[in-house]
């Protein structure tokens, strides 16, 4: 067992997970597949698979740890199941699942602030699950239907989702605590007038929140916030096209005309300067130039695309070819297709893991 594990973790020093020195920046690609339930790790310099582990039924979308230890998977089922899967990296194998509880069609993931955060469709809300705790300490109402991607700010004090069936962004802010009045005259407290207190232990645990329902193209699903943080683009699957909403007014300011019909992830290069689009039908990956908002270059996949993955130095960008069962390399710099990963019938979610 000694050698195996020694072995094991050869290979991810190699790959950089745990610090190595490679020519590759310091980490591994993550693949769900979804025709054999399991998340495969993948050498980003090789492009080989290290080693899979099982992730229970209906894996949609995985995360890291911020320290690349471990993987967390939804196990969406759209409403049927209520489970995410937790994958050690270190040993490739599966640890007990989270149960969600009433929390039910878990499928966006996110992990910041040191906690994993999640959608759940059928609950029409979004919850966060504390790996120190072991417990889910905070969820929050979204009152919108099919609340499916998610994306919080490194600092945890916005939120942002997309409502598939409601055609919706919601923006979710953290608020400043409410004050309450001080007890009644006579009451052995302080005097009428005087000013008011906050809530103190009195208040929600998780604080107060502010939501704004935003309305876009209904079936919008992928999406993602500009480096920059000044823009939310959102993809529209019925209509094809790309709602851009400003994030300081709320608003949106632009809808783009991307035919990307069935159109299914979004993501913007580490740069900003462009915004690759999969689709599920035969538009395949759309990639569009963020400054002038027009189509820079679409490279066709026979059976549509799904989950994107951005390389972090920005070398390259990963796609899920999922009806064709091969993880598509693409070249940000020529934007061709260099090489296709075997990770598992049906890819899907995609994320990266690095040692922090």
């Amino acid at each position: 067992m000694k050698v195996i594990r020694l072995a094991l973790a050869a290979n991810l020093i190699a790959s950089g997970l745990l610090g190595g020195t490679g020519s590759t920046t310091d980490g591994v690609l993550l693949v769900l597949s979804k025709g054999e339930h399991t998340l495969a790790v993948i050498d980003p310099k090789t492009l080989k698979v290290l080693g899979k582990a099982p992730v229970g039924p209906d894996p949609h979308e995985v995360i890291a740890s911020a320290d690349g230890r471990l993987a967390y998977v939804s196990n969406y089922g759209g409403g049927a199941y209520n489970t995410l899967a937790v994958i050690d990296l270190i040993e490739r194998k599966a640890l007990s699942p989270i149960d969600l509880g009433a929390l039910r069609g878990p499928h966006g993931l996110t992990f910041t602030t040191g906690k994993l955060w999640f959608t759940a469709e059928a609950a029409k809300a979004i919850g966060r699950y504390d790996p120190a705790t072991q417990k889910i300490d905070w969820i929050l109402g979204t009152g919108q239907n099919r609340t499916h991607m998610l994306y919080v700010t490194p600092d945890a004090k916005r939120i942002f989702t997309t409502n598939v069936s409601s055609g919706t962004v919601t923006v979710i802010q953290k608020s400043a605590p409410t004050q309450m009045p001080g007890p009644a005259p006579g009451s052995g407290g302080p005097p009428a007038g005087a000013p008011l207190r906050p809530r103190g232990p009195m208040g929600p645990p998780g604080g107060e929140w502010d939501e704004v329902q935003i309305p876009v193209g209904r079936g919008t699903e992928g999406f993602d916030v500009a480096p920059d943080g000044k823009q939310l683009w959102a993809a529209d699957a019925q209509s094809g096209s790309v709602s851009i909403v400003d994030l300081q007014t709320s608003t949106v300011i632009d809808t783009v005309q991307a035919n990307a019909k069935g159109a299914n992830r979004l993501k913007f290069t580490p740069d900003g300067k462009l915004v690759f689009v999969s689709s599920l039908e035969n538009a395949g990956l759309t990639i569009l130039d963020a400054a002038t908002r027009k189509e820079a270059k679409r490279i066709p996949i026979e059976h549509g695309a799904a989950g994107i993955q951005m390389q972090p130095d920005g070398s390259r960008a990963f796609v899920s070819c999922t009806g064709d069962g091969y993880v598509a390399v693409v070249d940000l710099k020529t934007l061709e297709i260099t090489s296709r990963i075997d990770a598992g019938p049906e890819p899907d979610g995609l994320a990266w893991a690095a040692a922090k």
